[in-house]
Formats: C-alpha cells, structure tokens, sequence
C-alpha cells in the first residue's frame, strides 16, 4: 500500500463554513478524504491538518504549536515510509500580526520543502517521496467576524500563487493553483465549503496519480 502524507491547516482539518458536528466536516467530505476516495484501496491517506497552522512560525497568540516547521520532521518521520507528501500552508501567515508579505510565506513553504527534502530514510524503498505543493486559494475581500484578524491579507493572498509557483519550480516538485479549482467560501471568506473540498480533492489526486 502506498502513502500519502497531507500536511496542512484548518483547511485540512476540515473546518465546516456549514452546521457540522465540532465543526468539522465529516472523513469524506474533506479534500483528503475525496482524495483517499479517488485514488483507491491501494493508497493511505494520513491526515496532518491543524487549525491554525502557519508555515515556520510560532503564534504569540495561539500558541508555538501552531508552528509547521517544528512539527514536520516529527511528522514525517512517525508516518514514514511515504510515498508522497502534500503540504498546503500560508493561510495563516497572512495574519496581520505576523506582518508578512506574500514573498516571505512562499519562502516559509520553501523552507519546508527543503526539511522534506533533506530528511533521511522517509520514502519507500531508499526513495525520496513526491511532493506536492498547494497554494491556498485567495481570501475573499469580506472575512465577516475575521477583518482585523487578517487585515490586508486579502489582497497579498492573491499574490501568493505567483511565489509559489517559483518555489516548486526551484525545487522541481509539482505544484497546483488552488485558486485555479476552488474559490474560498463566502461565509468567512477563508474556508472551503463542501463543493471546495471535493473540487480539491480530484484536483489533487490528479497529480498524486502522475508523481
């Protein structure tokens, strides 16, 4: 059986925009689990999403926890052998109390690919697992309940997808627009409705299934 690591945010997790038990989407209306669905019996799909998660730093509010850098080697080396590794952060970095440009969440998902890339002995038979780099979708202009929590986020979110795009490229790993296939849901502005999720799910398995 071949591996899938999915290593993300609430967008992960599954954070409902609907009436959900918890507030979470149920296994299979997630993006992973669309994706566990597309590609069959022979895959297993590991859900690593956490609300909250940014890309390399810790949250002065939330909490060191929410930080993807410290957590990721841990991650990958508790779920190892891995076949391919799809990590999808920078929500959270847009954070006006972060005060980072779009340029610079790119090259926190950059620093991430590298620790992937450089950790020993994770892949499947002395192989190096495929990764797959996901840009979040933008943000809407209106985030009801969230506008100073992400204030000027909206418009460097749609800057992202270009930065991103590079990093891939500099280091030759596959890459998707998320914003090319789902649109972020109206009722915050930042999560993914149900049609989201299953849109980037089959977007995702897609490209699982040629690396």
């Amino acid at each position: 059986m071949k591996s899938v690591l999915c290593y993300g945010d609430s967008n992960t997790w599954g954070t409902a925009t609907m009436p959900r038990p918890d507030g979470r989407y149920a296994p299979g209306e997630r993006w992973p689990g669309v994706l566990g669905a597309d590609l069959g019996s022979d895959w297993l799909v590991i859900e690593e999403g956490l609300p909250g998660r940014t890309t390399v730093s810790d949250d002065p509010i939330e909490g060191a926890e929410k930080n993807g850098l410290t957590y990721l080697l841990p991650c990958l080396n508790s779920h190892k052998p891995l076949d391919a590794i799809v990590v999808m952060l920078g929500t959270n970095d847009l954070k006006a109390r972060f005060g980072k440009s779009a340029w610079e969440i790119a090259a926190g998902v950059g620093r991430l690919i590298d620790v992937i890339c450089a950790a020993p002995a994770i892949g499947r038979g002395g192989h190096d697992p495929a990764v797959v780099l996901v840009c979040p979708p933008p943000m809407l202009a209106r985030l009801p309940g969230h506008e100073e929590m992400f204030a000027g986020g909206a418009s460097k979110s749609g800057e992202m997808a270009v930065h991103y795009r590079r990093v891939a490229e500099m280091r030759s790993t596959a890459f998707l627009d998320a914003g090319s296939v789902v649109r972020s849901s109206v009722v915050d502005g930042f999560h993914l409705d149900p049609e989201a999720h299953l849109a980037l799910g089959h977007a995702i398995a897609s490209i699982v299934r040629t690396v």
